[in-house]
């Protein structure tokens, strides 16, 4: 399935949602495709998705969930890639 939470991450003067699958990365890249997003918009296990995309996500079949749920269901299905930790001096 496919989830994404709302667009409240700032950056670069736009607000990002986050989309994910908790089903499979391949189920992931093809609905990323299908609306339009770059390959380059894929962060580990996310694509990050501005404001103005997040209805016509919705729209295709996107399951709108708040941060946390995105995030649990994302953890559960074993997708979670979490950023290397820095080394630290």
């Amino acid at each position: 399935m496919i989830l994404i939470d709302p667009p409240l991450w700032p950056s670069r003067g736009r607000d990002w949602s986050h989309l994910v699958s908790d089903t499979s990365f391949d189920e992931l890249h093809a609905f990323a495709a299908g609306l339009g997003l770059s390959r380059r918009a894929f962060e580990r296990d996310h694509y990050d998705v501005p404001s103005e995309l997040y209805e016509a996500a919705v729209t295709q079949g996107a399951h709108a969930v708040g941060c946390q749920e995105l995030l649990t269901r994302l953890t559960r299905a074993g997708l979670r890639r979490r950023k290397a930790a820095r080394p630290t001096r």
